[in-house]
């Protein structure tokens, strides 16, 4: 038998309970949408169910008035045969900076212990340093690491990086590499040779996740699974395609009787299917989702920028009446990306570099003006770039201020304790003080509500009591 024939079926990982959700719709599916379907996939045999994360965090709190860690729980009793994932911003845990690694290995330990299986860790900068506690945390409370890359294109991220940061990360300790493509760019002949050196550089297994936003997401699995990739991030079709993942039913077929064949039963998949339809109608009724993030958006690969990037520069311009000079920031992107150190396109460093290349053209000079997370990045706050920065352009940026060279996190104090005090009026569970950690204010407004709801619970226990006949 030729190692083309060698049977190797590829596993899926399932997004529509996290990912696909929260590019299509803002992250607002509630956990009651989700529980009466859990029976059927978890007979699927999915590689894993990525249900956690990323933004349901917040949007649980903020907007569903939903405890996440409930949902958790919730979603850990339904799933009995599944292997639960979630996406973890390394040093940033859900939020937008840097925690101490107090707070890191507290929430590591208890999304562990409330559910949690496979832990996808990833920093904007691919600074390997600002995954060290996660990966540590996850491996002392017996989850799997996988360390995921933001995919990006440059001068610096050659074969030979690629080869070199798999070595690294395999080296940390981590059980997996995951090549996070976060804008579309990945193209399929890419893919293949990305996947090949990746797998040249450690043993570990490759799972491959991206967008359908350019619309070659399709191909580019299908190009990075004869290349070798063990595991593809899929969603079911009613939350598939645009700024979602490839449809998990059509790359089951795309697979079937071929050496990487899945397994999955198309007869169970159209079943969750026909679950999520009428939801997927009810959100493009109510507005939640858009025909704007479903189509293809081809200036993802002219101009190699995300379309999270995309819209913000183009929502700034138009607030300052300056929308005719869009082409012109967008040829000033790859300008700054470079003045930078080449960082990949992912939050927050999309934001950074789309916000100052605006600034640079609105102000006819550029970085006359510098933004606050310009600054931070020069100063090394977010981690070390790929490539070195322009140091004419760091020295016009921050003066004579003194850059940081060691891991950021390195310089915070641990801050648990304090976060403990500040929340004991309101505390219910252990977990509580890690939802204040991350969103202060928003996890506060949650607890108020929170609190309201189960007085009103009382209230009406109290009247059935009061009011019920005697025996």
């Amino acid at each position: 038998m030729s190692e083309e024939q060698v049977k190797k079926p590829v596993k899926i990982v399932e997004t529509i309970l996290r990912d696909a959700h929260q590019s299509l719709i803002a992250t607002r599916m509630p956990t009651e949408e989700m529980l009466p379907i859990i029976d059927k996939m978890d007979q699927v045999g999915y590689g894993a169910v990525e249900c956690w994360g990323g933004a349901t965090f917040d949007s649980c709190l903020r907007f569903l008035h939903e405890d996440p860690w409930e949902r958790l729980r919730k979603l850990r009793a339904g799933f009995k045969n599944t292997k639960l994932q979630m996406l973890l911003r390394g040093q940033n845990i859900l939020g937008y900076n840097h925690y101490p690694d107090d707070v890191v290995e507290y929430f590591v330990q208890k999304s562990i212990a409330n559910g949690i299986d496979i832990i996808r860790i990833f920093d904007c900068l691919n600074d390997l340093r600002n995954l060290e506690t996660s990966v540590k945390a996850t491996k002392k409370e017996g989850g799997h690491a996988q360390i995921a890359l933001a995919y990006t294109i440059g001068d610096a991220y050659t074969e030979d990086y690629w080869m070199q940061v798999a070595k690294d990360i395999e080296s940390m300790g981590a059980d997996s590499i995951c090549i996070k493509d976060m804008a579309g760019l990945l193209v399929p002949y890419e893919a293949d040779k990305l996947v090949r050196a990746l797998k040249r550089g450690s043993s570990l297994p490759v799972d491959v996740h991206t967008h359908y936003t350019s619309g070659v997401a399709s191909m580019t699995y299908l190009k990075a699974v004869e290349a070798g990739a063990d595991l593809i991030d899929c969603a079911m079709s009613p939350l598939a395609l645009g700024t979602s993942q490839p449809a998990t039913e059509v790359m089951v077929e795309t697979f079937r009787g071929t050496p990487y064949d899945t397994g999955y039963d198309q007869a169970l998949l159209k079943e969750i299917c026909d679950y999520f339809a009428p939801y997927r109608e009810e959100c493009l009724k109510n507005g939640l989702l858009s025909t704007a993030v479903l189509g293809v958006n081809i200036r993802t690969l002219i101009y190699q920028v995300p379309g999270g990037m995309l819209s913000n520069m183009v929502s700034q311009l138009k607030e300052q009446g300056a929308s005719d000079k869009l082409t012109e920031v967008l040829e000033e992107v790859p300008r700054v990306r470079k003045d930078l150190g080449e960082p990949p396109l992912v939050t927050p460093s999309s934001q950074i570099v789309g916000t100052q290349a605006v600034m640079n053209v609105l102000m006819g000079e550029r970085y006359k003006v510098a933004s606050a997370q310009t600054k931070d990045l020069c100063l090394g706050k977010y981690g070390q770039t790929i490539k070195p920065m322009n140091e004419e352009i760091v020295k016009k940026v921050i003066g004579d201020e003194e850059r940081i060279t060691c891991r950021p996190a390195d310089l915070i104090e641990p801050q648990l304790p304090k976060f403990e005090e500040d929340i004991k009026q309101w505390k219910q569970q252990d977990e509580d003080v890690l939802s204040y950690a991350l969103f202060p204010q928003v996890a506060i407004d949650f607890f108020k509500y929170r609190l309201a709801q189960q007085e009103k619970v009382d209230l009406t226990k109290a009247d059935t009591a009061n009011n019920a006949y005697p025996a």
